[in-house]
């Protein structure tokens, strides 16, 4: 994501006419942000509530209006505006990319392992660690490796001793990353890493490992909503049931979207806790249960786990859900 330019003014003549119906910029009141970052992050004991800045939001709107069949306030800038307000209390820990899916590179890869692994998953950044994932030391830029492409020509297509010799190691094109706490505050840390000219930022535990990452357009995303390009495409994860009523499903399959199929059957505390069926099954094992384990729900649910590594659940099957309610807006 490209930074905004900045503006210079041009420079006009020494004197100008003045304009009567326009107010001084002394005179103007704070911009939106100024108003928003009042009661965001106050900065005297007096600080205006949510409500005093939106009402007076909406008064300038309407002031503003030009009194057509337009809404002052159309159905996208609400929404705009409720999740800025969402961002107040909302941590790097809710927004991250968990350990399990951070796609990273160790230092001593082989340079044509990297292009092939930038031409399968599509990243523009790479972690990249020395020996362990909690050994980060910095991060490759796709822009850096498409330089030494061009610089090197075909050289870097081949694995012979005399091409790779000419090739940089990847720790010469390293860029610096951010670590941050899981408690970070979102608002807090997009205004740093725009500071700082960080576009990634590795959320790290008390002991210094690595718990997730995330990028600022993870955040800006928590605004505007999901944001997609080309090499963005669209994964329906696997969610279906049998003749014999077994459910089979990808574990990052959320809990909300299965309860929507299949009926309430979660506590409020599981909700709270976990996001999907892999974090439920985990949680109720206590560990992460190997393949073909089978682990029981309170309600009487079983879910065998089909496939799964060391780090994660990847698919399970459900047998003996209980039957939803009599509500017609649920799916059977």
């Amino acid at each position: 994501m490209n930074e905004p330019a900045s503006t210079i003014p041009a420079s006009g003549p020494a004197t100008s006419p003045a304009i009567p119906d326009e107010k001084p910029e002394a005179d103007k009141g704070p911009g939106l942000i100024t108003r928003l970052k009042r009661f965001i992050r106050p900065e005297t004991p007096e600080q205006e509530t949510v409500r005093e800045v939106i009402e007076e939001l909406i008064e300038e709107r309407i002031e503003d209006h030009d009194g057509g069949g337009a809404p002052v306030i159309d159905p996208n800038e609400r929404l705009l505006l409720a999740n800025v307000l969402k961002l107040r209390n909302m941590t790097a820990a809710d927004i991250m990319v968990p350990r399990a899916d951070i796609v990273a590179v160790d230092a001593d890869t082989p340079f044509h392992e990297v292009l092939k692994l930038l031409a399968a998953d599509g990243h523009s950044r790479y972690p990249v660690y020395r020996g362990r994932l909690d050994d980060v030391i910095g991060m490759i830029h796709m822009k850096d490796l498409a330089r030494v492409v061009a610089e090197h020509g075909g050289g870097v297509a081949y694995e012979g001793e005399e091409d790779a010799a000419v090739l940089p190691n990847l720790a010469d094109l390293l860029r610096k990353v951010m670590f941050v706490s899981p408690a970070v505050r979102v608002l807090d840390l997009l205004l740093e890493m725009r500071l700082k000219r960080t576009h990634m930022a590795l959320v790290v535990d008390e002991f210094g490992g690595i718990d997730g990452l995330l990028t600022i357009e993870d955040v800006v995303e928590q605004i505007v909503g999901e944001i997609e390009d080309e090499h963005d495409s669209d994964v329906d994860l696997e969610l279906s049931r049998g003749q014999d009523g077994v459910v089979t499903a990808d574990a990052r399959v959320a809990l909300e979207e299965f309860e929507q199929r299949f009926g309430p059957i979660f506590t409020t505390e599981e909700r709270e806790q976990t996001d999907t069926l892999g974090g439920l099954v985990i949680r109720l094992a206590g560990r992460v249960p190997g393949r073909n384990e089978l682990v029981k729900h309170d309600t009487g649910a079983e879910f065998e786990v089909i496939d799964s590594d060391p780090r994660r659940v990847r698919r399970v099957r459900i047998r003996n859900l209980p039957p939803p309610p009599a509500d017609p807006y649920i799916e059977p």
